[in-house]
């Protein structure tokens, strides 16, 4: 199964440069703690790379208890 990743904004974004803002709204993070579940594919690592000092980023799998 493909995996995703978990995306946690744990730092705020304020006070950090305007593309860095952009990044976190544009992976789907609004609020503090807020969780997003995204593909894994590299255009969404090189956003997180971006933003790495202010996410927790953890693999899941996809699906869940199918028979």
């Amino acid at each position: 199964m493909p995996k995703k990743l978990k995306i946690k904004l744990v730092k705020s974004p304020i006070g950090y440069p305007w593309d860095q803002k952009d990044t976190v709204k544009r992976l789907g993070l609004r609020r503090m703690n807020q969780v997003v579940i995204k593909d894994d594919c590299p255009q969404i690592r090189g956003m997180i790379r971006k933003v790495r000092h202010l996410v927790e980023v953890e693999e899941v799998e996809e699906g869940g208890n199918e028979a």
